[in-house]
């Protein structure tokens, strides 16, 4: 793969993974942002079924749209909505290329399909692994490398799977469960080196993966020091700086990653990878894992916050490509989890001890993570908000209805002027989850009541506040970005008392406060002139 090649910018997602034991409250949470540019979707919803014996499922790539045949489809199909299914099993990915030969171009089911039919036809993580590589083994895998996330409210695996080439209908594969003390995390990267080939009970592996590797001249070492990694996919420059710096960031809120920083930042070729998983020092909550989902690098020496890419207003987001040239040399610019082409993300939380209709949630937000509120979404979900599934909208046509197009715009407003901005934003967000917190106890009480008397109520319930809750949010958003508008015209700021803005007794909008330059930027902008801006002191 070339430096920050194509696979990481077409589609370079982030996955964090938290075990049931490592989670402040028992929950297994999972994550995803699903970024690419140009990328135009918001949350899918596949409704329970049962299906003819000769029922064709037609297979339709999730990038491209392009059809790449059928296969039968199950008897019996589950409830999906979004990435997680009324079981409360939830699948994510994230794509690593890896060697390019080894793509099967013939092959019927692509990476984005593999998942929601897992998610249409398991009940829990390791069913959803079954299902998955028996379909690709017999109908063949289409895509680049991936990386899966595949959880269930008791378990969490990551597993990662790349084809045989050009007709081969074969895949090599490998899927490890993480201990439930630990924290786990991907970043189109391939991540599983080693692992214990005997452990029945937390690995499962395509049986001819290392004789594979072996015919073709990848790999000659013992069975036990086989890599799936370094076999398939052996990171460069770009999957460590623009990938798996990312996976270190997000350990790093957890446990002291200083030993794994010269690998992380691509600096010594011959660095100690890091862990596949670690234990975390601290529980981990809900509220965390969102934050990580929002993370610039902040604090750390990946920070985005020191150079003139920050703009005057310190914008923690960079332009792509991720690589750029000046007289003949090649520069980078940091990649961070957080980042402007995210098309929807998620974070899902899975309760073992709750009824499977209440126990799922995906806290869904269909734009960049850190420029959305997360709105609840029960895993029994029967219908999407229309403002994640807006008739009439789509990549090239804007809608006031639609959630990704109204996040998009109040978002696009705040980059450039992020230090200005952004806090304005960042109110409202926070204000919207708690509020949703201080709900969820009273709201899953009654959800719970009801189920117990009559499931189909309990279910409605728990998909009107779904509903509910998200088109709240979108009108809010529009107050946000009508308020964003009035507040930081022309960059200055309009002052206001108690949510309104202040007026003279005559009725004009009172003076505006002129800001100026951040007290970075004043510095990096005399650092580059010198004196040429100065005042004379003939002034004075």
């Amino acid at each position: 793969m070339a430096l920050l090649g194509v696979s990481v910018y077409a589609a370079a997602c982030t996955n964090f993974i938290v075990g049931k034991n490592a989670s402040t409250d028992g929950s297994v949470f999972c994550s995803y942002n699903a970024d690419d540019y140009g990328l135009f979707t918001g949350l899918c919803h596949y409704p329970a079924g049962t299906h003819a014996k000769d029922e064709k499922r037609w297979i339709y790539d999730y990038d491209t749209a392009k059809c790449h045949g059928w296969i039968p489809e199950a008897p019996v199909t589950y409830n999906v909505i979004g990435n997680i299914n009324e079981y409360q099993v939830s699948i994510g990915e994230t794509t690593f290329g890896g060697r390019e030969e080894m793509v099967d171009t013939t092959g019927i089911i692509d990476y984005g399909s593999l998942m929601y039919l897992g998610l249409q036809r398991a009940k829990t993580a390791r069913e959803a692994i079954r299902v998955m590589t028996s379909l690709v083994e017999t109908y063949g895998y289409c895509s680049e490398g991936e990386t899966f996330t595949i959880c269930d409210p008791n378990e969490a695996w990551i597993m990662e799977m790349m084809g045989r080439g050009p007709g081969s209908k074969n895949v090599v594969w490998v899927a490890l469960r993480i201990p439930d003390d630990a924290i786990c995390a991907h970043a189109n990267q391939s991540r599983i080196r080693t692992f214990n080939q005997k452990d029945k009970q937390n690995v499962m592996f395509s049986k001819t993966m290392i004789k594979y590797a072996r015919e073709m001249g990848w790999f000659t070492g013992k069975d036990q020091d086989f890599s799936f990694c370094d076999v398939f996919a052996a990171p460069d420059f770009g999957g460590r700086r623009a990938c798996e710096a990312r996976v270190w960031s997000f350990f790093n809120h957890f446990y002291d990653m200083s030993p794994w920083l010269d690998f992380a930042a691509g600096i010594k070729k011959e660095a100690e990878p890091m862990p596949l998983w670690i234990v975390p020092n601290r529980k981990v909550s809900l509220q965390d894992v969102q934050a990580c989902m929002r993370d610039h690098y902040e604090g750390t020496p990946f920070a985005l916050d020191k150079d003139l890419g920050q703009g005057i207003w310190e914008m923690p987001y960079r332009p792509t490509p991720l690589q750029f040239e000046h007289k003949g040399k090649k520069y980078f610019n940091e990649r961070p989890t957080s980042t402007q082409q995210t098309a929807f993300s998620y974070v899902c939380q899975l309760r073992s001890w709750m009824p499977r209709e209440v126990g799922g949630i995906i806290w869904f937000g269909n734009d960049d993570g850190n420029m959305v509120a997360y709105t609840p979404v029960y895993c029994c979900a029967t219908r999407q908000p229309e403002c994640y599934h807006t008739p009439g909208a789509n990549a090239v046509t804007f809608s006031d209805k639609n959630a990704f197009w109204v996040c998009n715009w109040v978002a696009n407003m705040v980059y450039p002027r992020y230090s200005q901005m952004f806090p304005s934003l960042k109110e409202v967000r926070d204000s919207l989850e708690q509020s949703y917190f201080r709900l969820q106890p009273e709201v899953e009480r009654k959800a719970a009541d009801l189920l117990t008397s009559d499931q189909a109520r309990g279910v409605e319930y728990l998909t009107n506040y779904s509903v509910d809750k998200a088109q709240q949010m979108l009108e809010r958003w529009k107050q946000l970005g009508w308020y964003l508008v009035v507040k930081y015209n022309d960059m200055a700021v309009k002052p206001e008392k108690d949510g309104k803005f202040l007026t003279t007794p005559e009725g004009l909008g009172a003076r505006v406060t002129r800001v100026g330059f951040p007290e970075k930027t004043k510095e990096m902008l005399i650092e580059q002139t010198g004196s040429r801006f100065e005042v004379p002191t003939w002034e004075n």
